[in-house]
């Protein structure tokens, strides 16, 4: 059974606003890595390239990661019109 993708055939929903965030709180994907290793998850740069460009399904520990990282919701991350905590 093929993995669902959305409608413009993407394969996850949170790349944009993961860049955004990203670029916000002037990191790179090198340093986005980095401090996601140190809260002890594993995602190392090759994973944030391929989120960021679609090429990658997300799984929900990691959408849980990132929201903890940036401190926004899980919610904020996949819908992205609900509020962001900061």
């Amino acid at each position: 059974m093929p993995k669902p993708k959305t409608s413009s055939g993407e394969k996850n929903l949170i790349s944009k606003r993961l860049i955004a965030l990203r670029k916000k709180h002037y990191l790179s994907q090198r340093d986005l890595s980095n401090k996601l290793q140190l809260a002890g998850y594993d995602m190392d740069k090759n994973v944030i390239t391929r989120i960021e460009t679609n090429k990658r399904y997300v799984t929900d520990i990691e959408i849980r990661a990132l929201a903890h990282i940036f401190g926004v919701s899980c919610d904020y991350l996949i819908e992205g019109d609900k509020t962001e905590f900061e």
